[in-house]
């Protein structure tokens, strides 16, 4: 088996409100091997977005180990850990965080602007993304233009166009409708069995259940990983139904 392209080791996250001390994640171990398609599911106050933004380089675990790849990033720089997420992963989030008054070509540009590339070649892979998501007739539309699903594909595309080694989806369907979400989700099928590996986080049994792989989490602990959502606890014991 190829070496995980994630690997969590004993991971706590502990925020300081005040005089009060949050323990938002207690102890996560778990590895990702390239290739997967994992839901990371789990209610509110769970600890799932706190482990999204450490996987992403967002944040930094309070004690334990996060390697990328076989490296350790936590004694990263910041400049390091920019590279990292500009160059590496792709992240597409709920609220689809686009410019509005930029164009979907020019939105998906953004992370190879920011990575130096020169206007020509910024265009064509843009371009070029737009076209793998199915939006290759949409390149001059503005945000307000599109459908809350078209919106979400360019996230997508943007996601796609530095051609990371991982992309971290949070509550992507979140703002659309049942329909729409749907398409998203296939979507993330496709480019899954293109190699992508994809991680996504939800708070939806059924999104989840769609995943060959969902880890479950409780109280900022894993309860469960296994098959989609076909995962419950038992005791002390994680059961696949």
């Amino acid at each position: 088996m190829a070496p995980p392209l994630i690997s969590i080791q004993e991971v706590t996250k502990v925020f300081q409100m005040g005089d009060v001390e949050v323990r938002a994640l207690r102890g996560v171990s778990l590895d990702i091997q390239p290739g997967e398609f994992v839901a990371v599911r789990g209610p509110s106050g769970s600890g799932k977005s706190t482990l999204m933004n450490i996987i992403g380089c967002l944040d930094r675990p309070t004690t334990g180990r996060y390697l990328l790849d076989g490296v350790d990033v936590a004694p990263m720089d910041r400049d390091a850990l920019a590279r990292i997420r500009n160059q590496r992963l792709g992240f597409v989030f709920q609220s689809f965080n686009l410019l509005p008054r930029t164009t979907a070509l020019e939105n998906v540009e953004l992370p190879l602007l920011y990575a130096g590339l020169r206007r020509q070649e910024r265009h064509a892979r843009a371009a070029e993304s737009l076209r793998r998501v199915g939006l290759g007739d949409r390149m001059d539309h503005t945000p307000s233009r599109l459908s809350g699903g078209q919106q979400q594909r360019v996230a997508i595309a943007r996601a796609l166009v530095s051609e990371p080694k991982l992309i971290l989806a949070d509550e992507p369907t979140g703002n659309l409708d049942s329909a729409t979400g749907e398409e998203i989700v296939r979507l993330f099928e496709e480019l899954n069995e293109r190699g992508h590996t994809i991680i996504l986080v939800t708070h939806e049994p059924r999104l989840a259940a769609r995943c060959p792989r969902a880890i479950k989490l409780s109280d900022g602990r894993v309860v469960g990983d296994g098959a989609g959502s076909e995962v419950a606890l038992v005791g002390a014991r994680v059961v696949h139904a």
